[in-house]
């Protein structure tokens, strides 16, 4: 180590002062896989990727299953830990306990903590989150900030006033601007649900609501449209697209399909068929049906066959595909060794 670095490592007055190469903050992160590959994908732009530390963000209108991405992620993370527990944070009061069902979450070892404002939840949260330390298993939920009124707003309500609210963008910038340092020293998820609102032009495009202060802090920033999943003319689900609006680790303005229906909830294969067809893994010899080239003499398959271990084991096994994938998603650096601008994230 070089002298005048130990030197000043060892007068350091933070506690976690580290050579940077040795620093937990960087070497070692936690990460929660999830069963669905493509979301650990859009998550981390790896297939055995996942959630880590840090602010996600799940942007988008109604009844877009945001809840839903966010409580497989909540099973995910209490799927690995055993001792994992969960400050549910709820502002809308409407999460089915069916999804709670569906990826079968323990809720007793959810703290639920109904919030009515944003002052409410920055004041709970910081009392809870200094009393954490690194190794302490805890997934955090807001569910919802984009519906979170700031404390003004209703009293401005309560007196009679109706003046325009200037606080609100400003009270969730210091919510997460204090928050964000404490997820990843004791490396924690946050995980919170938001809204989106349309801008005004020509061309209008879906933006996250709540001000700069939530798009600086996250670590991933997603924004979920969908559309209908129709067989005739009935409506078996939706087909969902998570637009990668930020990420830190995974290529932004990606697009990823996730299929969910009625009757079996998110698709585990999801996605997949689009990509090994763009990697050659798959390929479409005539309308309707599906062959995997590496596989000598493989038969032909139907689309709704290809939902399958059977299928999809052989191909996610070979390194081969999920190195293309990881090539494909990930933020990475051009051949000449310096970073591909176009590839970062603006801070």
């Amino acid at each position: 180590m070089n002298e005048l670095l130990s030197r000043l490592k060892k007068v350091s007055s933070l506690d976690d002062a580290a050579i940077l190469a040795e620093s937990s903050f960087f070497v070692n992160k936690d990460v929660i896989p999830t069963d669905i590959p493509m979301i650990n994908v859009a998550l981390s732009g790896k297939m055995d990727g996942g959630l880590s530390s840090g602010l996600t963000v799940l942007a988008g209108p109604s009844k877009h299953f945001k809840t839903l991405f966010g409580i497989l992620m909540m099973a995910a993370y209490l799927k690995k830990y055993d001792d994992a527990i969960v400050l549910f944070y709820d502002s809308e009061f409407g999460t089915p306990t069916a999804y709670f069902e569906l990826f079968n979450v323990d809720t007793n070892r959810i703290l639920h903590l109904p919030i009515k404002n944003i002052e409410e939840l920055k004041f709970d949260i910081m009392q809870k989150i200094e009393e954490l330390k690194r190794g302490d298993k805890v997934f955090i939920f807001i569910d919802s900030i984009g519906n979170l009124a700031s404390k003004k707003e209703v009293d401005d309500a309560l007196d009679g006033k109706s003046v325009a609210d200037m606080t609100r963008a400003k009270q969730l910038k210091s919510l997460f601007r204090m928050i964000t340092p404490y997820l990843t020293t004791v490396d924690i998820p946050m995980v919170a649900v938001n809204h989106t609102y349309q801008e005004m032009g020509l061309f209008p495009k879906a933006i996250v609501s709540g001000g700069t202060g939530v798009m600086y802090s996250a670590t991933n920033v997603w924004i979920i449209g969908r559309s209908q999943n129709k067989v005739g003319k009935d409506l078996k689900g939706y087909n969902f697209n998570i637009n990668i609006e930020k990420s830190r680790y995974a290529r932004e303005k990606s697009k990823i399909p996730i299929t969910v229906s009625f009757d079996g909830g998110i698709n585990k294969w999801s996605g997949l068929l689009d990509v090994a067809m763009e990697s050659g893994h798959v390929i479409k010899p005539k309308v309707g049906w599906y062959i995997r080239p590496s596989i000598t003499d493989d038969k032909s398959w139907r689309a709704k066959d290809t939902n399958s271990h059977e299928f999809w084991d052989p191909i996610i096994n070979d390194t081969d595909f999920p190195k293309w994938v990881e090539d494909r998603y990930t933020i990475g650096t051009v051949d000449n060794g310096e970073s591909d601008e176009s590839e970062l994230v603006d801070d």
